[in-house]
């Protein structure tokens, strides 16, 4: 059995540990209510603007908008998208083997190139060979989350869309952890370029709009702009997600510390118990002798 000190020690390191991660959850539940207040408030606006570009590009034909344009696929971006800190259970770790997954498996006969979003993504990704150098396509951009607001990821989307409008890139997609609720998100592979037709569904009302200026001219204002909000979505989707692992991640290791506190003390009851016991028995022992 342990002796006293060391189990007093390790009731303290416990105790310690188990403060950090409880005030790790309150910062993070904290976060998590802005992140998804924010999420909340933007799916409207953004399922209202795809809506209505569904709409119109049904009746249009999308043939000369450069980002519409399907193309035989070569050149494959990966736009995937973490967390810059750790300590929240496998939200990284899923999200990056995903990304390995679509890059090796799903496109491992195209050249594949990788952006990453968040420093644990980008520690896996700078010595590997799908890292990107000397290309115009935005680099450096885990400092995105210290300032996460729309005119900051927009720059971030619109190099990509030139990219692709040069016909650098045949595909882009999107990988990262889509927001459902505090304990759960959901790893979404999401194709950003070239957009995808969209499909009517059976018997939905087709809107009639008022257009000024016109269809096409309208069409191609919209276009760039939901392309910018598509990949804001994903960013904020991912920082609630983060926090709501993060929070999750606390509570069950909080709720273990204190239960091997709890385990601890009673080692540290019944050791103390033993000691004064044997303390005991040597008394009485030497009292005998005396006696003898």
């Amino acid at each position: 059995m342990a002796n006293l000190k060391e189990i007093r020690n390790r009731i303290t390191s416990v105790a310690s540990t188990m403060q950090i991660t409880s005030a790790m959850k309150m910062v993070s539940a904290a976060k998590l209510k802005r992140a998804q207040d924010a999420v909340i408030r933007m799916r409207p606006y953004a399922n209202k603007l795809h809506n209505i570009l569904s709409n119109l590009s049904s009746s249009l034909d999308n043939s000369n908008n450069v980002y519409s344009e399907q193309r035989d696929v070569n050149n494959v971006l990966i736009v995937v998208i973490s967390s810059n800190r750790g300590l929240c259970g496998g939200f990284n770790i899923y999200v990056i083997k995903e990304a390995l997954r679509q890059a090796r498996d799903t496109y491992k006969d195209k050249n594949v190139a990788v952006i990453t979003i968040g420093k644990k993504a980008t520690d896996t990704f700078k010595k590997s060979n799908f890292n990107i150098k000397g290309s115009g396509l935005p680099k450096q951009l885990d400092e995105v989350w210290a300032n996460l607001k729309f005119d900051t990821v927009a720059p971030i989307a619109e190099k990509i869309m030139s990219t692709f409008a040069d016909k650098n890139l045949d595909r882009v997609i999107l990988v990262y952890n889509k927001f459902k609720n505090t304990a759960t998100q959901i790893v979404t592979v999401e194709q950003f370029l070239p957009i995808l037709p969209s499909e009517k569904k059976e018997n939905e009302a087709e809107m009639d709009y008022i257009f000024e200026p016109s269809k096409e001219e309208i069409v191609n204002e919209l276009i760039p702009k939901s392309l910018k909000i598509q990949l804001y979505s994903a960013l904020l989707n991912s920082f609630a997600g983060e926090h709501g692992a993060r929070m999750t991640a606390m509570h069950k290791a909080t709720d273990n510390a204190g239960a091997l506190n709890k385990a601890l003390k009673l080692e540290y009851n019944k050791a103390r118990q033993a000691a004064i016991t044997n303390e005991i028995l040597e008394i009485v022992g030497g009292a005998e002798a005396l006696k003898g």
